[in-house]
């Protein structure tokens, strides 16, 4: 491959790379991205974490599907997958194992483990001194009961979960749900709706590399605002104060790459809502003028280069 500004310098072997996507196949992201970075030279070989294993008769330690015991040069995690505490636990332990052995994770271990938990990243975004909703996590329905009281409408969110999946509000009046619906476990964040709005929005700032890569508002008629659940994208110019919110956000939580949330409160102060560490994009990709599968490829490769190189 010729030098490049965005993908490296000659090489004498295409980069090796291990393509986690959801159990079962690849979904549209991980098609697109398997393509771009095929199109950049790279070997591809298209896994999910739950064929892989920790094997000591392999040399790595680690069988990762098409690689015979050996190491990929770099690992993208597009998905991690549904399933059990043990499963999961698993999933990522092989992918603490790669970074471990020296391969360049996006995103890594850690990075998904801070993100995939609502909790922590909220913690971290307030130990990074970034603006939050007011927000409170506990355990048991008594615990988030004596929180609830006095304090208006709250959103109650599933822990582990995303595209507005399990998101609900809860009044001053309303019945929490039962433990068992919510894994024991409530977290409890201010709702910043104010009560004739007609419109509700929100932002999707996409970040790769310490740079953003692309943004949008998200418009819709439900106080719900994810794409997923029928919400309008646009095309967004984010202002400075987004930019510099959404790059800190994904360095608090360790992220190479992240879809940052970003909304504002009744008094207009912009506050970090959530952080997705495998965000999805086709919605994003809708509006916007670059391609963003490539752009991400891009990055990433070069980011494994520079690894290889130190």
């Amino acid at each position: 491959m010729p030098a490049s500004a965005d993908g490296g310098g000659a090489r004498s072997a295409p980069r090796r790379i291990a393509l986690f996507v959801e159990e079962g196949g690849g979904d549209w992201h991980a098609r697109r991205l398997g393509r771009a970075l095929e199109t950049r030279g790279a070997v591809v070989f298209v896994t999910s974490l739950d064929r892989c294993a920790f094997d000591t008769g392999m040399p790595s330690g680690l069988d990762i599907p098409g690689l015979a015991g050996t190491l990929p040069d770099g690992a993208f995690v597009r998905s991690v997958s549904a399933g059990s505490l043990e499963q999961i636990t698993l999933r990522l332990g092989i992918l603490h194992a790669l970074e471990a052995s020296g391969v360049r994770v996006w995103n890594n271990a850690r990075a998904i483990e801070r993100c995939v938990d609502k909790s922590t990243a909220t913690w971290r975004f307030q130990r990074a001194g970034l603006p939050t909703p007011a927000t409170r996590t506990v355990e048991g329905h008594d615990a988030a009961e004596a929180h609830r009281q006095g304090r208006g409408t709250l959103v109650l969110k599933p822990l582990f979960g995303s595209q507005g999946n399990g998101v609900r509000r809860v009044g001053e009046s309303d019945d929490l749900p039962p433990p068992e619906d919510v894994g024991n476990v409530y977290y409890l964040q201010e709702y910043l709706r104010g009560p004739t709005d007609a419109t509700f929005e929100d932002w999707r700032v996409f970040v790769s590399r310490g740079r953003i890569l692309s943004a949008m508002v998200r418009r819709g008629k439900s106080w719900i605002t994810n794409v997923h659940q029928g919400a309008e994208p646009r095309c967004h110019d984010p202002d400075e104060e987004m930019c510099s919110l959404a790059l800190k956000a994904a360095q608090a939580v360790g992220a190479d790459y992240a879809g940052v949330d970003l909304i504002r409160d009744a008094g207009g102060r912009l506050l970090v809502l959530e952080i997705n560490s495998n965000p999805a994009w086709k919605g994003l990709q809708s509006v916007s003028t670059i391609d963003i599968a490539d752009t991400l490829s891009a990055d990433f490769l070069a980011d494994v280069e520079d690894s290889l190189v130190r």
